[in-house]
């Protein structure tokens, strides 16, 4: 049975056994429950994470404690807090586990060893981030032009099963809106 990792790999670059091998050896394994963090605001972020199993979110809590949800993460999807991870600064999000989640995550000294020395997954890496450049900007652009309908039926069209394992108050808050609001879309 192929590994669901290198399975995901492979949506972009082919490896033989010994690169999958070799790419395997630098993440490692772990598990976290419901309500677990993986990194909490404030956090120095040193790793990123791929969903193995799970459901995650990515969020912030304003001024005013309220929650705003900037990325949910579900299998085969990457999370982390990018800038803090990126620039080795300190996080202004928290991740944590909507579900029960299996992860492999890849340290920063890791994954910049493994692009040095590996070109196809910096390739890789490199189509994941234009990838998700090119999704924030739709959802950038989703939140400023379209009516709260809009963008609840385009987050169902895009990710139907989310919201059979999200509940509605956390869909509300990556929507931008209350759970009031949210109710009066599905009278």
């Amino acid at each position: 049975m192929i590994h669901p990792l290198r399975k995901h790999i492979e949506e972009i670059i082919k490896l033989t056994d010994e690169e999958f091998d070799f790419v395997l050896s630098h993440f490692e394994p772990i598990k976290k429950r419901k309500h677990q963090y993986i990194i909490q605001e404030g956090d120095f972020v040193t790793k990123e994470y791929w969903i193995v199993k799970g459901c995650l979110k990515s969020y912030f809590i304003d001024d005013n404690g309220k929650e705003h949800i900037l990325q949910f993460g579900m299998e085969n999807w990457w999370i982390t807090d990018y800038e803090s991870f990126v620039k080795q600064t300190k996080s202004k999000t928290s991740v944590d586990c909507i579900e029960d989640s299996e992860l492999l995550y890849i340290s920063f000294e890791n994954r910049d060893k493994l692009t040095a020395q590996m070109h196809k997954m910096e390739r890789f890496w490199a189509k994941k981030s234009k990838n998700g450049r090119i999704a924030l900007q739709n959802r950038i652009l989703s939140l400023l032009k379209n009516s709260t309908k809009e963008k609840y039926d385009l987050l169902l069209e895009q990710y139907p099963k989310l919201f059979q394992r999200v509940p509605k108050k956390m869909i509300a808050a990556y929507l931008g809106v209350s759970r009031e609001t949210l109710s009066r879309l599905n009278s």
